[in-house]
């Protein structure tokens, strides 16, 4: 938590973004909560910073983590620390690379895989970083060791603008005053991972300020053909008057990362025994390969903030972020034709995303209130071409002799958002605040697509598409402590609707008649209706005693016309895009924190039911799945306990430990209960397929021999639990020593979880 001191007025830091600490001020006994008068927690409620509120007066349970925390955990990084610690949320493995987890909040996914339905919004520093093409998140060009604090805002908050369905997801990198001298991390551990981080900042009592971190992470991997690097470079400079502030930063990502996906586990016999298959005979296989993607990233962000006088202020941001994203992947051929069993899938997409926002915040009397207005464009390039291969011994592609590389779709596309915001949280009663919120949007979506026709062979333009899109959000929401003394309990509620805007990807693949390729073969199609998402939540926040705190939260999110890839083959990545009437996230999160003495602990359970409330057909994998109101979604655990502790047991001496327990969960393509799709006149056996929960116990321990030096070792996966995290039915056409016998046999194709694994640093801060 960010810890502020109340005892005299402090003015707002000038370029702290979208739920992050905004600022620290004189709070009256009329507007504050009853907490420890040592510390206030204060929070954005919009994507640009104002004045902030007190965490304990808004509707909703929000989590703010601080670089201490995270630094105390010895994670590999910020994903494996949020799917570690944070309740609600949950990372799947599907690629087997730590730096393109799959993460989900409350169901809803930020995640790096083009066709993954999105529902978090993520921003750096108050950019917004999901990507215009299908909205993907690159965790891989975030500079992690730059990151002060993260934030996480819970539900379909519609002042954080399209896409925050599930939530907001932000992150806030230090600046030359927050992070003064030098910091260093040297780290190192099993599969030949490596990470070299340094950084830099400084300040002068004329104003100015500046700050660079860098770092850079390799590793062999553990899986096989599986080695990955990548480097990060943050730098910063600005000038604060006490009244003007601006801060102008550039960030630069480069990352080659191997993410080798989903590998049987198993096949089924005539008799519907299971056959150990790839991953069961050995824990390092694969399926096929290659499976590599670069991404390359320039962003420069421009953030200003401007005092009027002691209760209002302007803040504005401008920004131009350029990415590049080049995928190469080896699969099995849709039609093989003699020897040539494999293809080359190769893609290159460039978006150029450019905008900003203005936003006015003042405090007067028992309101606090902030308008706004946003605007984000961005114009994308994608190319999308396949070579005919075949498979070498180790299930490799290789080009076919003679065979040339061939475009099968291209794409030209821009996306326009803007939006004009108000909110205000208004002290109505001294213990009792309303927040209400409002957004507009208008969305245009436009594609110039060519594609090769199947039966001619030959590239063909399709007519100029362009879609638009208009919708009103609202929120409303109460806080009420009960009672006056410090550990009274807060109580709390609120209602919110958002919207997703179909991207540029979904609505150039929404033609079942024309299914296509992910990461995307794209031709004209239909129109898909934008996704409206509505969340209805309650809970409270309980002070217990000093240094304990409980919170408890219930909610149920509904999505209409919500945007799913129906795939065809899982193996190829077939499929189109489609709207779906409804679907339903319901469930709850708590969770116990505790400082005392020598001890910190975090306590968190969470609750998630999330099902299909219509009836309908999806395509998946390789089957048509009839759901009715109820169906599970697949992929999604059920219950999720999380447990961590750090024991300070001498000076400078810290041991510590996580337990993560997860319940099983179902399979893509088994929704429906069956293995195949039943034949006309059949009764289908209903077989029920799961992926196995799993407990994971993590220890770590460090010492701190100067107070300027820290080493510290993890020991993660202790006792080498071996365990999947996400499952789907397909065909494969290897037996189960890895040869191609091209005979496609159905199988359950899983994520493998990570094995035990050794980490260790060496930190320096002076």
């Amino acid at each position: 938590m960010l810890q502020v001191p109340t005892r005299g007025a402090g003015h707002c830091l000038a370029f702290l973004l979208l739920a992050g600490p905004v600022c620290a001020q004189q709070a009256s006994t009329a507007d504050a909560p009853a907490i420890d008068p040592e510390q206030v927690v204060i929070i954005g409620t919009s994507p640009l910073p104002g004045q902030g509120i007190s965490r304990d007066l808004l509707p909703y349970a929000t989590q703010v983590i601080q670089r201490s925390r995270i630094d105390a955990s010895k994670p590999l990084n910020l994903v494996d620390y949020l799917n570690r610690s944070v309740p609600g949320v949950q990372v799947n493995e599907i690629t087997g690379n730590p730096y393109q987890g799959d993460l989900t909040y409350r169901g809803f996914r930020a995640s790096p895989q083009l066709g993954a339905g999105q529902g978090l919004s993520v921003f750096l520093d108050g950019v917004r970083i999901n990507e215009p093409f299908g909205d993907v998140v690159n965790f891989d060009l975030i500079p992690e060791f730059a990151v002060r604090s993260i934030s996480l805002v819970p539900g379909a908050n519609p002042a954080f603008g399209l896409n925050s369905l599930g939530g907001a997801l932000a992150y806030t990198t230090y600046d030359g005053r927050s992070a003064p001298g030098v910091s260093a991390e040297l780290a190192g551990g099993s599969f030949g991972r490596g990470k070299v981080s340094l950084s830099h900042g400084a300040s002068s009592e004329t104003g100015w300020h500046q700050y660079v971190a860098a770092t850079g992470f390799t590793e062999d991997g553990w899986r096989d053909h599986s080695d990955s690097h990548l480097g990060q470079f943050l730098g910063k400079i600005g000038h604060d008057d006490g009244t003007t502030g601006w801060t102008l930063g550039f960030l630069l990502g480069r990352s080659t990362l191997i993410g080798n996906g989903l590998v049987p586990a198993y096949t089924f016999g005539e008799d519907g025994e299971r056959v150990p298959d790839l991953y069961q005979n050995r824990r390092e296989a694969i399926y096929t390969h290659p499976d590599e993607t670069k991404n390359r990233l320039e962003q420069l962000a421009f953030n200003l903030q401007y005092a009027l006088d002691a209760a209002s202020s302007i803040s504005a941001l401008a920004y131009v972020r350029h990415t590049r994203r080049d995928t190469v992947n080896g699969d099995v051929a849709g039609d093989p034709v003699g020897d040539e069993t494999a293809v080359f899938n190769t893609t290159g997409t460039r978006q150029t995303g450019y905008g900003g926002g203005l936003s006015y915040a003042r405090g007067s009397g028992p309101h606090q209130w902030q308008v706004g207005a946003t605007l984000d464009t961005a114009d994308v390039e994608f190319r999308q071409s396949e070579q005919p291969a075949f498979f070498s011994d180790t299930r490799g592609t290789v080009a076919a002799p003679g065979s040339e590389t061939e475009t099968s779709a291209e794409v030209d596309g821009k996306a326009t958002t803007f939006g004009l915001y108000a909110t205000d949280t208004w002290t109505v009663a001294p213990r009792t605040w309303l927040t209400g919120t409002v957004r507009y949007n208008h969305s245009r979506v436009s594609n110039d697509l060519t594609s090769r026709d199947d039966d001619t062979g030959e590239l063909e333009d399709h007519p100029h598409e362009r879609f638009s899109y208009n919708s009103v959000n609202p929120a409303l929401g109460i806080a009420h402590r009960i009672g006056d003394a410090m550990n009274s309990p807060t109580l709390f509620a609120n209602v919110a609707r958002n919207t997703r805007v179909p991207t540029v990807i979904e609505l150039g693949c929404a033609d079942p008649q024309e299914p296509c390729r992910l990461p995307a073969g794209l031709q004209s199609d239909p129109f898909l209706e934008q996704v409206k998402s509505t969340t209805v939540e309650a809970g409270l926040r309980w002070p217990l005693a000093p240094g304990m705190r409980f919170t408890l939260e219930a909610y149920r999110t509904d999505n209409r016309e919500d945007i799913l890839f129906q795939s065809v083959d899982t193996s190829s990545q077939l499929g189109y895009f489609a709207n779906f009437p409804k679907t339903r996230h319901l469930g709850l999160d708590a969770q116990l924190t505790v400082t005392t003495g020598a001890l910190d602990m975090s306590m968190g359970y969470s609750y998630l039911k999330a099902t299909y409330e219509a009836s309908g057909t999806l395509r998946q994998g390789e089957r048509n799945v009839s759901v009715t109101p109820g169906a599970r979604i697949a992929g999604l655990p059920s219950h999720t306990f999380k447990l961590s502790a750090d024991w300070r047991v001498a000076p400078g001496w810290t041991v510590g430990a996580d337990v993560l327990a997860v319940s099983d969960r179902g399979v893509v393509g088994n929704e429906d209960g069956l293995l195949e799709d039943p034949q006309s006149g059949e009764t289908p056996e209903v077989q029920r397929v799961n992926i196995p929960g799993y407990a994971i116990f993590d220890l770590r321990a460090s010492w701190k021999p100067a107070g300027d030096w820290e080493i510290y070792v993890a020991l993660n996966n202790v006792f080498d639990r071996r365990y999947e995290t996400f499952g789907a039915l397909a065909g494969t056409v290897f037996t189960p020593a890895g040869e191609f016998n091209g005979a496609e046999t159905d199988a359950v194709f899983v994520a493998p979880g990570t094995p035990r694994s050794f980490w260790a640093g060496l930190r320096y801060r002076f």
